[in-house]
């Protein structure tokens, strides 16, 4: 089979799967109702037993969350670890737009850590088509900033360079080029830089960078990993749409009970890596949308399978959706979660490698493929399998001759139970959400605690247009082909 041919198919999977699942659901909903009843309960039952897993995961990680936000780290690594004053953190925000006020805030964050300023190299990298607007913020950070780092620069990434998609990824591969030159003035080996690819609205805990700086001296084989932190978008949480919260919340919680299992643990949003392993791979893609999480597959292939993810629990904050009217707020919210949807396209790419990388377990591929091929499956599928598909074949049950049956006379019963609890969820998720939200701004009346408590009950609804829609979506654009594929999408920021 042809190299594209192959291609093709492994895009077309994806959507296909799903697609077949919901249709068929709908189909046999008219022609096997109770086939589909049967379906629709153990589905249900098998939903609940993952909400109650995932309450568990979600329970520790944030134990573990509380424990170690508490610890002094960069104390730990002066009592226990000399060898920290060789590293240095090399911090790279890819920006296209953002206003002053947002690059300021997120500069303003890393003086504000408690690893020595002096051992920070800081770049700020632009787009030629913002030059105008860019080079007026440089200047204004550069007096602000330039003598609080050991090394403050900017680029300008070309507009229009072959075989580039418009987007971060292709900033950041063009930035992170030229940062060798720099680096290799500096005379700093890359064994002892730590790259953090942070977006331009990150905000990094206080003891973010020595957490990162413990992680990376004690564990083993360090230049074999990625360091990933929880995120979290409290930012302008206080101000922000509820729908935006709920869904923002819904990232934070799943990001969390993820970093409790590392051995599936992909990088995603602003994260960590060796500079070594970025020099190794050619940094990031430069002709993808979801540059973040490649960078790990990336490392995967290069290695041939000896490269993992090295889970942060000390935080780094980001912005939520918020734009000027609750109109415009849903759309980009939207636009971000189909963004972060296209992560599909990983699928085909995995096929691919998976072929050139005899070295590589079988086991450890079918892992990766399958933990691939569930999330984007249940991502898309699974709310309007809870929420909606799975009242129909009850309503044409109730039509035809097996309304007399048991099952379809119990069945919205138990449902109902199921559902109940399922609630339990929302229940365990606004609890959670509470925990981990920032001091309320003293302008919010006390009120508003009750509104982020009660704005869970958009739960249902944010889950399907929120989450499967832009997740069908993606994977529907991807096996249409290249004339309906996604390009990078920027989520607008703003500050109130």
């Amino acid at each position: 089979m042809k190299k594209q041919t192959r291609k093709r198919i492994n895009e077309i999977f994806p959507a296909s799967l799903a697609w077949t699942a919901l249709i068929g659901s709908i189909v046999l909903s008219f022609v096997k109702p109770l086939w589909v009843i049967y379906f629709v309960i153990v589905f249900d039952l098998f939903w609940l037993i993952r909400i109650a897993y995932f309450s568990i995961l979600l329970y520790f990680s944030w134990k573990n969350f509380r424990r170690e936000i508490k610890i002094n780290w960069m104390d730990k690594l002066k009592q226990e670890n000399k060898d920290w004053k060789r590293i240095y953190h090399y911090v790279i925000l890819p920006t296209a737009g953002e206003p002053f006020e947002v690059l300021d805030t997120t500069l303003n964050s890393l003086t504000r850590n408690d690893f020595p300023l002096d051992h920070f190299i800081v770049h700020l990298a632009g787009e030629e088509r913002f030059q105008d607007q860019f080079l007026e913020n440089w200047r204004k950070l550069e007096k602000k900033y330039s003598s609080k780092f050991f090394k403050f620069f900017r680029t300008v990434h070309p507009d229009g360079l072959p075989g580039e998609m418009k987007g971060k990824g292709a900033n950041a591969h063009y930035g992170g080029m030229e940062s060798k030159a720099v680096i290799d003035k500096l005379g700093i080996a890359y064994e002892d830089v730590i790259c953090s690819y942070f977006d331009s609205d990150t905000q990094a805990h206080p003891s973010y960078f020595s957490n990162l700086t413990y992680k990376y001296l004690t564990t083993e084989n360090p230049l074999r990993k990625a360091y990933q932190p929880a995120v979290v978008y409290n930012n302008n949480i206080w101000e922000s749409p509820a729908i935006t919260r709920v869904t923002a919340f819904g990232t934070v919680f799943w990001l969390m009970a993820e970093l409790v299992r590392p051995e599936r643990m992909q990088t995603f949003s602003s994260h960590s890596m060796p500079y070594k392993a970025l020099v190794d791979v050619g940094f990031w893609q430069k002709d993808i949308v979801t540059d973040d999480s490649r960078i790990f597959l990336q490392g995967f292939f290069h290695y041939d399978g000896d490269f993992e993810v090295v889970p942060m629990y000390v935080p780094v904050s980001m912005d939520n959706v918020e734009a000027d009217t609750m109109w415009q707020s849903a759309k980009n919210l939207y636009k971000q979660q189909r963004r972060w949807a296209w992560g599909v396209e990983h699928y085909p790419y995995m096929k691919q490698k998976f072929l050139e990388h005899p070295k590589i377990s079988k086991w450890v591929k079918f892992k990766l493929l399958w933990n691939a091929t569930e999330g984007m499956f249940f991502w898309a599928t699974a709310p309007l399998f809870i929420f909606i598909l799975g009242r129909l074949p009850l309503w044409v049950a109730s039509l035809g001759h097996e309304s007399s049956s048991v099952m379809v006379q119990n069945t919205p019963f138990v449902l109902e139970w199921l559902m109940g609890l399922a609630m339990t969820g929302i229940f365990v998720s606004a609890i959670f959400s509470l925990l981990v939200l920032p001091p309320k701004p003293e302008s919010h009346p006390k009120s508003r605690w009750l509104v982020m408590i009660f704005q869970w009950i958009l739960l249902p609804f944010t889950l399907v247009l929120f989450g499967a829609f832009p997740a069908l979506d993606a994977q529907t654009r991807l096996a249409l082909g290249k004339k309906y594929h996604l390009g990078f999408w920027v989520t607008p920021k703003k500050r109130s």
